[in-house]
């Protein structure tokens, strides 16, 4: 078990969340209860996992919540196409936001096979990636 505000990619999915809720607020009253809420439950849920699988006991447990966190992550990145095609988001912010998504992608791709790697003498993969 470890903390998980010590993984890179957690707090750059943090960041990335919080971005999300700052460019959703924009997005008109119509959307509050579709795109808007679908884009939060999305973002906030790759931390939130990534979180929840440095609580678990197990390599394997932390491998399965990093999946589940890839899977917000792809959902979101759907998402802010979607947002970008309905003229809710500049194409220059859902480029950044992609951006950003895509990164946190590959650190998380990265973290599961760092998990399934043969443990060293040193202990545990250190998730600074």
């Amino acid at each position: 078990m470890q903390d998980f505000r010590n993984l890179a990619v957690w707090r750059h999915a943090h960041q990335l969340a919080l971005a999300i809720y700052r460019e959703a607020s924009g997005f008109p009253d119509s959307e509050r209860f579709g795109l808007t809420n679908q884009m939060r439950r999305s973002a906030a849920s790759i931390p939130t996992n990534i979180a929840e699988g440095c609580g678990r006991s197990s390599d394997a447990d932390f491998a399965r919540f990093l999946h589940m966190a890839l899977g917000s992550a792809s959902e979101l990145e759907y998402q802010i196409l979607l947002a970008a095609g309905l003229g809710r988001l500049l194409p220059a912010t859902a480029g950044s936001l992609i951006g950003q998504v895509q990164a946190i992608k590959k650190m998380s791709s990265s973290l599961v096979r760092r998990t399934r790697a043969p443990r060293s003498k040193n202990g545990p993969p250190t998730a600074d990636s």
